[in-house]
């Protein structure tokens, strides 16, 4: 027989609403809701765009994550104003709240569904790190998986403060402009003549340290015509902010025009560059300052500065 206190209690249970569906509920609407708006509305505008198969790459992994995200952020968020507007203290509410046990199904479903999304993100990201891009990410000289095959090799040389370029299936000229071929698989090889640089080519999704002495390779398949924007991602000196400049993809018609025309007008200052090479070491060329003075560059050439560039201590 029960106590008038356990009648109560017993009475004020069989009139409350099932919280757990309340919540399930919610929380299936707005997490689908969310991932919709992710999917068909964010995920198209998500940088670094879809310039190059990498770029698009890694917005692909970020709106993948961001899905995955979506619903955990959502459930912490519902169940936290659910328990605030729901179960909070009103005035004049002086008994205690119903015991609480454990739930095995709750427990388990909460374990089960937290480890397969672990385990599915490490997957995913394990294979996002080594298929598309590999070790050729700019994680070295010698990458362990490449492409099947390499079109077009490009040298980005790294000097305070500018970027030049070299390509060596057309003579091994130097040149401050970067003009890549849509559809060609590129392979940067980044390197520095002075101090430790980046190679970042944002819209491509390329992103390389150029260190002195080391080569450094990255991969990209340009896919979209057009204009991006090539930065150096590591503090490098006193014009470090200003060291940028723009490259181009173009049709591979336009690109053998430019690199054959390129390649026979510089043709005097490339016999006076040391013959391509992965690493070049500034201080045994003795024709690399005057060279670039010629290509425009008085602020650059590992060690040589114009009067304008102050000398760094």
């Amino acid at each position: 027989m029960s106590t008038p206190g356990e009648g109560a209690h017993e009475a004020a249970a069989a009139r409350e609403p099932t919280h757990w569906l309340r919540l399930l509920i919610l929380w299936v609407v707005l997490s689908l809701a969310a991932d919709l708006v992710i999917w068909f509305v964010w995920y198209p505008h998500l940088p670094p765009g879809r310039m190059s198969d990498v770029a698009q790459g890694q917005q692909f992994d970020m709106a993948v994550l961001a899905i995955c995200g979506a619903p955990v952020i959502l459930f912490i968020w519902i169940y936290g104003l659910y328990a605030v507007i729901v179960w909070r203290h009103r005035p004049g509410d002086e008994e205690d709240g119903p015991p609480i046990h454990g739930n095995n199904r709750v427990s388990a479903a909460w374990i089960m569904i937290s480890s397969a999304l672990v385990l599915f993100l490490f997957g995913f990201g394990t294979y996002q790190l080594i298929v598309p891009n590999g070790a050729g990410g700019g994680q070295g000289a010698s990458p362990i998986w490449k492409p099947s095959t390499v079109d077009l090799q490009v040298q980005a040389i790294g000097q305070q403060w500018v970027w030049t370029y070299r390509y060596p299936q057309f003579g091994g000229f130097e040149t401050t402009q970067l003009v890549l071929p849509k559809g060609a698989t590129i392979e940067f090889n980044v390197t520095s003549l002075d101090v430790i640089h980046s190679f970042w080519a944002y819209q491509l999704g390329v992103k390389a340290d150029a260190n002195p002495g080391v080569n450094n390779i990255a991969y990209a398949r340009p896919q979209q015509l057009g204009t991006f924007v090539v930065r150096c991602a590591e503090l490098c000196g006193l014009w470090h902010g200003a060291m940028f400049n723009y490259g181009q993809v173009v049709t591979p018609a336009a690109f053998m025009r430019w690199a054959k025309t390129t390649e026979v007008r510089l043709a005097s200052l490339t016999r006076q560059l040391p013959p391509y090479a992965t690493t070049y070491d500034p201080t045994v060329i003795k024709t690399l300052g005057p060279v670039l003075v010629k290509l425009g560059l008085t602020g650059a050439g590992g060690g040589f500065y114009g009067p304008e560039v102050p000398v760094q201590p």
